[in-house]
């Protein structure tokens, strides 16, 4: 019998010892710890999360949660996403459903599932697909209890660990286990981890273990920074590995960048000579080596179109630069190895580069390489003293400029020498400028007329579009920007100005009625008349996160008012000027004849600052709103 017991996979005794204890269990919501409740949605009772290693092409990963829902916030801790591909299969999903005092009152198992491609949204083509469901439960308190097994054939990347890692969500007890051959080696970085990994060896496997109990729910809390610097995460990453039949190793970036460039990106960017011809005619009688760059890149703008492809090699792989060149479309890695292709026929090196992209700066670790970082792909130009960045999915981006997707961030450069980390552009909030200058008149019946000129710089130079449009379009986008009432646009034009440092201009003419009032004699307007803000942070007694502005940025505009003669200022003059370490705002409204000048200035400062002046940066959002609301009161003079 002990012989028998002995030849059972280790991993069979915890998914049968989970079994026991599962069905021991007494899931009852008024059984969940009393301090788990504050600002609690939802309750994890029991999560466990097993990542098996069978060898370098196979990894098995199993997952189950038992979590009580306490209202209608808490429902999205029940929708169940399964992903798969055909290097992924999904060996099982079931599960069981329990009203407030724990008594099962529904099963579901994979059949209930809906089916669907995983569509990002912008994505011509995909592998992926999911399996999705919720179970239609409306009495609150209930309980889910769920798991699932998935095996995909590569032992590169494997998921993190986040036992809190949803705001609102309490957790009784969340358990990792990660198992593989000892002579499997990881690295492995632990976030906000107080507890001791716990190693052992079991049935001639290596078993780590990670546990975390009673972790109280997280608030949201506005201004947090990156959740990583808060919440607990555990990420592991191999030494040596298989990944879709390319295997390779790697303990730091300079040796995973190589990798990555020899294995996936070497013999890929061979260009037909055609279009090899077509690059020497183009550029060869330019001097300039960033000149001759900007005019492939334009020219790679003009032929191509960016088009999302998740398919191949994990979708990490990009076409070769003779298909984009035949089929005059691409993603973002198949553009940039195009267009690096190109460059290259004109003997202009340049990087490959991986980026975590999005709004929210997201950079690269340095102590901690891995290929789960990273979703988008950019060209880097190592010109001396001169290091150009470029954005090859976008057809209108001017030459140099990458804007908030990818700005002010670590990325992975990949070169035959290795990887190696490269921090991208920062747009300081000197740099981002709106500028706005507006001469208008109010005649006697409130009715308001001028033209209004806008430039936009830096980070927000996207604030307007640069591709061509449908003017009728931008004129109802105008409108709703800036929320005039009774405004009417009667011409309106877009220049993008794509220079070293480019800037978009925007200019109206246009009329409001009623934008003043009359009333007994008196006239009153709003002094500020396009770039009002309404938003003031809500409070948060005992912050846990310090504050963080993400992007900084500077807002000036100055409108010059001619008002209806005979009229005397009625209410007191604004003159608010408040200076923080996080931001600096200045709005004066003065009266000189009939002509009242408004001027204002908001620098928001970005950066990471004590939670301790939370209040002060509420109270100083809540001056600008007050400023930005203020009233000019006219009265007639004797």
């Amino acid at each position: 019998m002990e012989t028998q017991i002995m030849r059972i996979p280790l991993l069979a005794i915890f998914i049968c010892f989970s079994c026991i204890t599962t069905h021991a269990q007494d899931y009852a919501a008024a059984l969940i710890p009393k301090n788990l409740l504050p600002y609690a949605s939802a309750v994890i009772r029991n999560e466990e999360a097993t990542t098996e290693v069978k060898n370098l092409s196979t990894t098995v990963f199993r997952y189950k949660r038992v979590v009580t829902v306490l209202n209608k916030n808490g429902d999205d801790n029940v929708r169940i996403g399964v992903w798969y591909d055909k290097n992924r299969r999904i060996k099982y999903i079931k599960g069981v459903v329990y009203d407030e005092y724990g008594k099962p009152t529904d099963k579901f198992n994979e059949r209930r599932f809906n089916d669907y491609s995983s569509y990002d949204g912008f994505s011509m083509f995909s592998d992926n697909r999911v399996k999705g469901y919720r179970p239609a439960v409306v009495n609150y308190p209930y309980t889910v209890e769920y798991e699932y097994e998935v095996s995909s054939k590569q032992s590169l990347n494997f998921d993190d660990w986040q036992p809190n890692g949803e705001e609102g969500t309490a957790v009784e007890k969340s358990t990792y286990r990660f198992i593989c051959k000892p002579d499997f080696k990881i690295r492995y970085k632990e976030c906000n981890y107080t507890g001791k990994v716990k190693t052992e060896d079991v049935q001639g496997l290596k078993v780590y273990t990670w546990e975390a109990n009673n972790l109280k729910a997280l608030r949201n809390e506005p201004y947090s920074p990156d959740p990583e610097l808060y919440e607990t995460v555990v990420k592991i990453v191999p030494e040596k590995f298989d990944y879709l039949g390319y295997d390779g190793q790697f303990t730091n970036w300079n040796e995973l960048g190589k990798w990555f460039n020899d294995k996936l990106l070497t013999g890929r960017n061979v260009l037909p000579p055609a279009t090899v011809s077509y690059i020497h005619n183009l550029t060869d009688t330019i001097s300039s080596p960033k000149l001759k760059a900007k005019a492939i890149y334009e020219y790679m703008q003009h032929k191509s179109r960016y088009v999302s492809i998740q398919v191949g090699i994990g979708g990490l792989q990009p076409f070769t630069a003779s298909e984009v060149d035949m089929l005059n479309y691409g993603d973002c890695k198949g553009l940039v190895n195009y267009t690096q292709a190109m460059l290259k026929a004109a003997n202009i090196p340049s990087y490959y580069c991986m980026v975590e992209a999005g709004n929210m700066k997201k950079s690269f670790m340095p102590d901690f390489a891995s290929m789960a970082q990273g979703n988008h792909v950019i060209l880097c130009l190592p010109f001396k003293n001169d290091t150009t960045w470029l954005e090859c999915t976008d057809k209108y981006a001017p030459f140099g400029f990458l804007g908030e997707f990818t700005d002010d961030r670590l990325v992975l450069a990949c070169t035959p020498e290795g990887g190696k980390l490269m921090r991208t552009p920062k747009y300081t909030y000197t740099d981002s400028k709106q500028i706005r200058k507006a001469i208008v008149k109010l005649n006697e019946d409130g009715e308001l007329t001028g033209n209004m000129t806008t430039t936009f710089e830096g980070s927000q130079f996207d604030n307007r579009t640069t591709m061509p449009v449908d003017i009728k379009d931008e004129i109802k986008k105008a409108k709703e920007n800036y929320s005039i009432n009774n405004m009417e646009i009667e011409s309106l034009q877009l220049k993008a100005v794509k220079k070293q440092e480019p800037v978009n201009n925007e200019d109206i003419k246009f009329t409001a009625r009623d934008y003043a009032t009359v009333l007994g004699g008196r006239y009153f307007f709003m002094a500020n008349l396009a770039n009002r803000r309404s938003y003031v942070p809500r409070e948060v007694r005992n912050r846990i996160t310090d504050i963080y502005i993400n992007r900084g940025y500077t807002d000036i505009d100055e409108i010059t008012y001619e008002v209806p003669a005979g009229y005397k200022l009625d209410s007191n003059p604004l003159m608010v000027k408040i200076n923080k370490p996080f931001g600096n705002f200045t709005a004066v409204a003065t009266m000189t004849g009939n002509k009242i000048t408004y001027k204002r200035r908001l620098e928001v400062v970005d950066g990471t600052y004590p939670k301790e002046q939370y209040q002060e940066l509420v109270d100083f959002y809540q001056s600008v709103v007050d400023a930005d609301n203020y009233k000019v009161a006219l009265v007639k003079a004797n």
